[in-house]
């Protein structure tokens, strides 16, 4: 079940120098008297090149190149940012389970850290969200997980796990998907080399998926026919699971997960929707045959044929309508024959019973 890529923001740099540097003109007395500046031409040009060196060294200093190379971390319990390492210091604001946090310096039981609360956005609609939320400040140390933690990575894990159960309660902790997002992304962000890396980046997007899945079946659009007339799930994440762990089942589950923005919305009743979709589904468990998700897909394509049946007699094409009574109970069969250990082999044993027996499977008189 982009969070997003690490990234970072620069300070303002301000000069103690006025904008505006009056320069005095000599009270001469005659009209053609040659009046020279307090600041001759080389001192000038020193000045200059001066300034420029300082304010160059500001912007190394304080800009996100200066922190590069500093290690990075994340909480498992929510902590509050304070201006001070104590607990009585103000409050900036609070850092939650998942947060990307640049350690600057440690005091004892605090850390002064860069939290990155709200990534930047490349295409964001306001200023605010294209810069990011990023406060600097002190962190209590006790639930801070660094990259150089002594299994570092099955701690986030563990948490983003528990964050994930608490999400499917019914009373659970509020937010908490959110955070098994976060908490999830960040294994791979921190621990890239972990073997928990590949799924942690995909139950992130996963959840993320689910998320936005749920927001965009809401929509009016959604009972459109074609994919293209309704909004679209961001893909992007699943894409990144695919390319940085190719071959992997974690990569045939994204895969999986892409079909499903390329569904129609309500196929009202017309052979074209349907027998799309069973041609996707069967080439997704072709080329992915190891994958979680291939007896599944061949069940929606088993499915998706079996409608078929029905649709192609109101048409009508009563070739077609046999043609795909063949290709369903072939797909069901299969799914029996090779997944036979998975649940979808009872369902597909039931599909076959319902085909064989002419109970049609959609239409006003299917359930």
């Amino acid at each position: 079940m982009k969070i997003l890529p690490s990234t970072r923001c620069s300070l303002r740099i301000s000069s103690d120098f006025p904008r505006k540097v009056m320069i005095p003109i000599d009270q001469g007395g005659g009209g053609n008297t040659c009046h020279r500046s307090r600041f001759p031409l080389r001192k000038m040009t020193l000045f200059a090149t001066n300034l420029a060196f300082f304010l160059l060294l500001g912007f190394l200093l304080f800009s996100p190149i200066a922190f590069a190379g500093n290690p990075r971390g994340t909480l498992v319990h929510d902590e509050t940012i304070r201006v001070a390492p104590a607990n009585d210091a103000a409050k900036l604001g609070q850092a939650e389970r998942g947060h990307e946090l640049v350690i600057l310096d440690s005091s004892r039981d605090w850390t002064h850290v860069e939290a990155i609360l709200v990534e930047p956005k490349k295409d964001a609609d306001t200023e605010e969200e294209a810069e990011g939320k990023i406060i600097t400040g002190w962190v209590p140390s006790r639930a801070l997980v660094e990259m150089s933690n002594p299994n570092g990575d099955k701690i986030i894990f563990g948490e983003a796990a528990d964050s994930e159960d608490q999400a499917s309660r019914r009373l659970g902790r509020r937010n908490a998907a959110q955070d098994a997002m976060r908490l999830y992304y960040r294994i791979y962000d921190l621990f890239p080399n972990s073997p928990l890396a590949a799924e942690g980046l995909y139950r992130s997007a996963d959840i993320r998926w689910q998320i936005e899945r749920t927001d965009v079946m809401t929509r009016p659009s959604a009972r459109q026919r074609e994919a293209y007339m309704r909004a679209q799930i961001d893909e992007q994440w699943m894409k990144l699971v695919i390319k940085k762990f190719p071959g992997t089942k974690w990569a045939d589950l994204a895969a999986f997960h892409l079909l499903e923005n390329k569904l129609c919305g309500d196929w009202e009743g017309a052979s074209k929707c349907p027998d799309k979709e069973a041609e996707m589904y069967e080439k997704y468990a072709g080329e992915h045959s190891q994958s979680p998700s291939a007896p599944e897909a061949l069940y929606d394509a088993a499915s998706r044929r079996a409608a078929l049946i029905e649709i192609y007699r109101t048409e009508p094409n009563l070739k077609k309508s046999e043609e795909s009574k063949a290709r369903a109970l072939a797909l069901a069969q299969k799914i029996v024959n090779d997944y036979g250990a998975s649940g979808w082999a009872l369902r597909a044993q039931r599909l076959v019973f319902y085909i064989q027996q002419g109970v049609p499977t959609y239409g006003n008189t299917a359930d």
